[in-house]
């Protein structure tokens, strides 16, 4: 077995056993073809000594931390997928240690920094409606870039105020839709969308580009990018800030823990509880507010 019909069949694994999503899928294939382009024999006969020469070298490059753990990551749930399969008795990567990370959260924007950035849309350019739409809905949702690129006009509910969105895994979840996001929607929608040439088989999809195609991930990061420095905003902020800033201001507002977890649709609370951190100053509120000897 070589390394292109190792790499085949594993992402038939990943795809159809495992159910990740495709985003997911290529960062993993990505990784293991690092290791393919180092590696001097096939994947069933590579040795622990040469995934840990790999890896060495590999540390050595102006890669973070978190790049080398989910390196190690990859390579492990590659290597055990082979011994899954039997095609290998041993895992050479079962005893590399994936460096220690701390807790790192992504800049947060304030409401006010949000409505500058939105406010900076030229909705005077054919695309002005669109992209507003698309800060409002990353914002009003707190969706995944992946979720928004692929969000339909048939997972639009408008009458009950809620829209559909497919997640990690493919897993289905209903997020409520604010009064206000739908009016900026329907505008896009109504007035700028459907004069649109739209090519088959996009008919369906929400946000299109210029040539009626679906949006691609990259463009989402550069709209925003572009307003970021627009407004000369300095924080790191891309699509996924959105949706750190929406669970955090959920939390501020009063909102329960659990509901966050199910519209952001996490698997564990443990994720959301990162996502939505407390500052100092909210954690001593809460204890001058709830603590019993101080009511």
């Amino acid at each position: 077995m070589d390394w292109q019909e190792a790499l085949t069949e594993y992402k038939t694994y990943l795809k159809l056993e495992k159910s990740l999503s495709g985003n997911t899928i290529e960062g993993y294939l990505r990784d293991i073809g690092k290791i393919m382009e180092f590696a001097q024999t096939m994947p069933l006969e590579i040795s622990q000594n040469e995934v840990e020469e790999f890896l060495y070298r590999f540390a050595k490059g102006d890669y973070a931390p978190r790049s080398q753990a989910r390196l190690i990551s990859s390579l492990k749930s590659f290597f055990s997928y082979l011994q899954l399969e039997e095609w290998r008795n041993d895992n050479p990567a079962e005893l590399l240690e994936a460096p220690k990370l701390g807790m790192k959260l992504p800049d947060v924007l304030s409401f006010k920094e949000i409505v500058e950035l939105i406010d900076a849309v030229d909705l005077s350019l054919p695309e002005g409606e669109r992209n507003r739409a698309i800060l409002e809905m990353l914002y009003g949702c707190g969706l995944r870039v992946s979720e928004l690129t692929e969000l339909k006009l048939s997972d639009l509910f408008f009458k009950e105020k809620f829209i559909r969105v497919t997640g990690k895994g493919n897993k289905q979840r209903l997020i409520p839709i604010a009064k206000y996001t739908i009016k900026v929607i329907n505008t896009y929608k109504n007035e700028v969308r459907v004069h649109q040439s739209i090519q088959k088989g996009y008919e369906d999809y929400l946000f299109l580009n210029r040539r009626g195609k679906k949006l691609t991930r990259v463009m989402i990061f550069t709209i925003i990018k572009q307003l970021a420095e627009k407004v000369g905003n300095h924080k790191k902020i891309s699509p996924h800030t959105f949706r750190h800033s929406f669970a955090t201001h959920l939390l501020k507002n009063g909102a329960d823990l659990r509901s966050i977890q199910m519209m952001l649709g996490h698997e564990s609370i443990t994720t959301t509880e990162i996502y939505t951190h407390l500052d100092d100053t909210q954690i001593r509120e809460a204890v001058l507010k709830c603590h019993p000897r101080n009511i």
